[in-house]
């Protein structure tokens, strides 16, 4: 059984501070997400993901990039990478590193979803003709997409799996649990093309995006319900999983 074998102090040095478990759900309003989907090579596989999470084969990483119109910090941008993972046989995403345009949700989604977060410039342009993304940290540039050739979806052809965020929590050192919902009013699938990807820049070296996938956009409601279990890092989600109460 494949299970996950990074160096745990090392995945720990960016985790971010939860002082204490929210209570109130975080919704957010009149939002486009862009996700793609590539491919990497089997270095990228089992050496990328804590103890607690089995890796995928092939591997992969899902890039999301969100617009969002008005939330509890107002409206901002951002962009996240998560390694496609199992905790346990549940499809999940391990979150490497998220970048946020905007301080006051930078911080909030490190104290209260665990998100890596750190700030940035995120330039996500979306229309009817396509997307166009780049992002850039501490002056460099470490994402650029270009999506194009928008074609229709139902409502309920894309889903995205939960969310695992290593953060310091009231409970220890835990991967806690961060489930979206999603509401859709559109849908589309777009041809993509990652022009650039600087691995460091979203958190493990070992990042390699070979090989497009899929790419969709949507425009959704996104609600963040209170998070309900946490998992130890270094023990299988089997029998390592607690609630937070």
């Amino acid at each position: 059984m494949l299970v996950g074998t990074a160096n745990l102090e090392q995945l720990a040095a960016e985790a971010a501070e939860v002082p204490q478990f929210a209570a109130q759900e975080i919704a957010c309003e009149d939002v486009v997400c862009l996700q793609l989907t590539a491919e990497m090579p089997n270095a990228a596989r089992e050496s990328v993901l804590p103890p607690s999470l089995h890796p995928t084969v092939p591997a992969a990483l899902s890039i999301q990039v969100y617009a969002v119109g008005n939330s509890p910090w107002g409206s901002f941008n951002f962009a996240t990478t998560r390694i496609s993972c199992r905790s346990g046989v549940r499809a999940r995403g391990f979150t490497t590193r998220t970048v946020v345009d905007n301080p006051e949700a930078s911080a909030g989604m490190r104290s209260q979803l665990g998100f890596p977060a750190v700030i940035g410039t995120v330039r996500f342009r979306h229309g009817y003709d396509g997307a166009s993304v780049q992002v850039g940290l501490d002056g460099r540039d470490i994402l650029h997409i270009e999506a194009i050739d928008p074609e229709p979806m139902g409502l309920d052809d894309v889903q995205y799996t939960g969310t695992l965020n290593l953060a310091q929590t009231p409970k220890g050192l835990r991967l806690m649990q961060v489930e979206a919902h999603t509401q859709a009013s559109r849908v589309d699938r777009l041809q993509a093309r990652l022009e650039a990807f600087d691995s460091a820049g979203w958190g493990n070296p070992l990042l390699d995006p070979i090989y497009v996938i899929a790419a969709s956009m949507t425009r959704i409601q996104l609600v963040y319900p209170p998070v309900r279990f946490v998992c130890k890092a270094d023990e299988l989600a089997f029998t390592g999983t607690e609630p937070v109460e």
